[in-house]
């Protein structure tokens, strides 16, 4: 039996489990069918609700990045410069622990061989840096080497190396101090 929710209630709903699904399966792989069963409707609703797999897809994708974003912004405050940077750093690793958002993220650069997906992408990845380089001021360098060094957080949270008792994997766990980042200057880096 449908539990009788609003609209918005239901839409909701849908977009969490579908979350999981592409999180899990992809562009691709994931099932519309699967997640209207989960909601208790039809794929029918589904597809009115959203359009097409793919847009609901890209506005999942499209949210993880901004989750990331924002928290970023929201962290650097009124912060410039390094002290920003750390802010932010410290936010971008908090956030890696809601695995549904790094997965949707990493989907969405796997989907990339999709032109409207690597638009969206594009896009994201785009509003990522100049949230970034807006916020803390720093040079083109010192932005790369962060989102540099948030690439490899993604990789290492997606393969769950925070639960192996590896040497590589306890390198990777190292604590970044807010200091990591002073070396690099446009001087430096030509």
């Amino acid at each position: 039996m449908t539990t009788r929710m609003s609209g918005p209630e239901r839409r909701v709903q849908v977009l969490g489990i579908a979350a999981a699904e592409f999180a899990g399966q992809g562009l691709h792989g994931a099932s519309i069918d699967a997640i209207a069963h989960q909601a208790g409707i039809t794929q029918a609703y589904v597809f009115r609700m959203f359009g097409t797999k793919k847009a609901l897809f890209l506005e999942l994708v499209e949210a993880a990045f901004d989750r990331f974003t924002d928290g970023m912004a929201q962290a650097a405050g009124g912060e410039r410069g390094l002290g920003a940077l750390a802010r932010m750093g410290a936010r971008y690793h908090e956030s890696l622990a809601d695995r549904t958002t790094l997965l949707l993220q990493l989907q969405g650069f796997a989907a990339c061989g999709d032109e409207e997906v690597r638009v969206a992408v594009r896009a994201r990845v785009a509003r990522m840096w100049d949230t970034v380089a807006g916020r803390t001021g720093l040079d083109p360098v010192t932005v790369k080497s962060f989102l540099a060094f948030g690439m490899l957080l993604n990789t290492m949270a997606a393969l769950d190396a925070g639960q192996l008792d590896e040497p590589w994997a306890e390198g990777v766990r190292t604590r970044i101090q807010p200091g990591l980042f002073e070396h690099i200057t446009t001087g430096t880096n030509r």
